[in-house]
């Protein structure tokens, strides 16, 4: 058989935002890069996290020879505690990276037993046929790394998130020589970071939300509510920094958000004064003015410290005239209505809320264009697999890869679970494996299908409207007028003539049947259902959930 090095993206290919993971294989040895998991769009109700499918790994564990992780966000990482379920394989990842996932695997009962790899900048692990090291990026969280893969077929580069930043501000640059040193030595296949490509020019750097941090807090005549993801350390340190340029105290309000700020401040990511980090319990005493507050929910999540701030539902913080509410994030595609719902509600209580739109509060970490052309100038890859992105950001990185000089017949736009072979006689798509979205409900995993999702946004649109019915065993006939219940549907109160009509109709109709009909509840049960569907349709334009439940006595 050939050597064939095996190229197979199981998430990150189809979305932004989520379920990063790709897969490398080389004759029995396989090794994993990231595990991340995706939040749900409006229409999965009820749905808390989206992960892939498994099914590959799972038939292959015993070829697995490692985890590399390429920074700490979740849709890099936070698929790891339901992969590691069931597969025990060692994790490899920088310290920060690797504290937020220890952190997270204690929360599942997990950590034990685990064996998590602490790396650093150029470390070079070996992997069965694969040579792995770690180069150095920046991108909006502390620790981000691209991953050079040697394999027997040529060298592999793997930018993860990445953008070009010359004054980040943890200082640490992104490590050019590297990727030059990659890209004269020869690299069989690059893949790049897509988010951005529909961006033209650079992205701006970190330290301009420093600047706009700085108008602001000058100005502002009382409290500083900053929301922002809880993993962005950068934005946490700029925060702080801020707060004690103006001489105001911070505190964090959060569990995700104080627990990465601690990990961050144990590794030496993270630097406070003393006196600066108070509790919750010190609001009281301190002057509107000396109070900075860092928050999650710039998303506009239901449950987050923001969104109960700004219904009035939080216990110590209440918005007065005279607050500034910065949202410090990027509005996640999806997420713009809750973020509007929640600007308008702080707005009515008196603050003034400042966001991505009316100032410099939030940069993006991810590679513009002119980054991403002089990302493929540098590593020169014969072949090219654009990543990170909706199939039209694939689509725009081909194209301009495509520009730098790279054969259209050389570039690979991939879907999730799509097999890319490379051998030496050539690269080419050949088959699938098994791939897909896991949808993950409370501690129930996979048992969420996209026909229960269906039934949700259906009782959610339309209502549900349950028929109880009572039939004597023996011959059929109805003991009592049928009861109805109804949710979502109608107001009973205020609409009684339409029940009515309902249970007569349910009556006529049952009266009327076979008594071999409605001796079977089956049976009875999709004749009353369809009746009602036919009837709910011409007489009011509305399609209810209707579930018939019929008791025998």
């Amino acid at each position: 058989m050939k050597e064939t090095l095996q190229v197979i993206p199981l998430g990150g290919v189809q979305e932004v935002g989520g379920l990063n993971m790709t897969v490398l294989r080389y004759g029995d040895d396989i090794i994993i890069v990231d595990a991340g998991l995706m939040f749900p769009e409006e229409d999965m109700l009820g749905v808390d996290f989206v992960i892939q499918d498994f099914t590959y790994l799972e038939e292959n564990r015993d070829r697995i020879r490692g985890l590399v992780l390429t920074h700490g966000h979740e849709d890099h990482t936070g698929a790891l505690p339901f992969l590691l379920r069931d597969l025990d394989i060692p994790v490899y990842g920088t310290a920060l990276t690797l504290g937020l996932v220890a952190h997270k695997l204690r929360e599942h009962h997990l950590l034990e037993h685990r064996t998590l790899v602490r790396v650093k900048p150029r470390d070079v692990v070996d992997l069965g046929a694969f040579r792995v090291e770690f180069i150095r990026v920046t991108h909006s969280i502390v620790d981000g790394m691209a991953l050079g893969i040697r394999t027997p077929l040529g060298i592999v580069v793997h930018t993860g998130d990445f953008k070009v930043d010359p004054t980040p501000v943890d200082g640490e640059l992104m490590d050019f020589h590297r990727f030059a040193q990659y890209g004269e030595e020869g690299t069989l296949l690059l893949l790049s970071d897509s988010t951005n490509v529909e961006k033209g020019g650079f992205t701006f750097s970190e330290k301009e939300v420093s600047r706009a941090f700085e108008d602001i807090f000058s100005t502002a005549p009382g409290r500083i509510i900053v929301s922002t993801f809880s993993s962005n350390i950068h934005r946490i340190q700029q925060t702080i920094n801020a707060a004690v340029n103006h001489g105001r105290k911070v505190i964090l309000c959060g569990k995700s958000l104080v627990g990465n700020a601690q990990i961050a401040l144990d590794l030496g990511y993270l630097r406070i004064p003393a006196d600066t980090w108070l509790r919750l319990e010190d609001l009281g005493r301190l002057d509107d003015k000396d109070v900075v507050i860092l928050t999650t929910g710039s998303q506009g999540e239901p449950m987050s410290v923001l969104s109960r701030i700004a219904i009035g539902e939080h216990k110590q913080i209440q918005i007065r005239e005279g607050d500034t509410v910065i949202l410090s994030a990027k509005m996640i595609p999806g997420n713009e209505r809750s973020i509007g719902r929640i600007i308008n509600r702080l707005c009515r209580q008196g603050a003034n809320v400042i966001h991505e739109k009316v100032s410099e509060i939030h940069v993006s970490g991810h590679a513009s264009k002119e980054e991403l052309k002089l990302m493929l100038n540098m590593v020169r890859p014969h072949y090219f697999m654009p990543v990170h992105g909706e199939y039209r950001h694939l689509m725009a990185h081909g194209r301009l890869a495509r520009k730098q000089g790279i054969p259209q017949e050389n570039i690979f736009l991939m879907e999730n679970g799509d097999v890319l072979e490379i051998t030496a006689e050539g690269a080419r798509k050949n088959g699938k494996v098994a791939s897909g979205r896991v949808f993950i409900d409370g501690k129930g995993v996979g048992d969420v299908e996209e026909m229960v999702l269906r039934d949700r946004r259906h009782m959610g649109q339309d209502g549900i409207v349950l028929v109880l019915l009572t039939i004597e065993k023996d011959n059929g006939l109805l003991v009592s007028e049928p009861d109805l219940i109804s949710r979502g549907f109608i107001l009973e109160e205020e609409y009684p003539h339409v029940l009515s009509d309902i249970k007569d109709l349910v009556t006529r109709t049952i009266n009327e049947l076979d008594r071999q009909i409605t001796a079977d509840p089956a049976l009875l049960q999709a004749k009353v259902r369809s009746v009602l569907k036919k009837h709910f349709r011409n007489t009011m334009e509305r399609r209810p959930m209707i579930m018939p439940l019929v008791f025998e006595a």
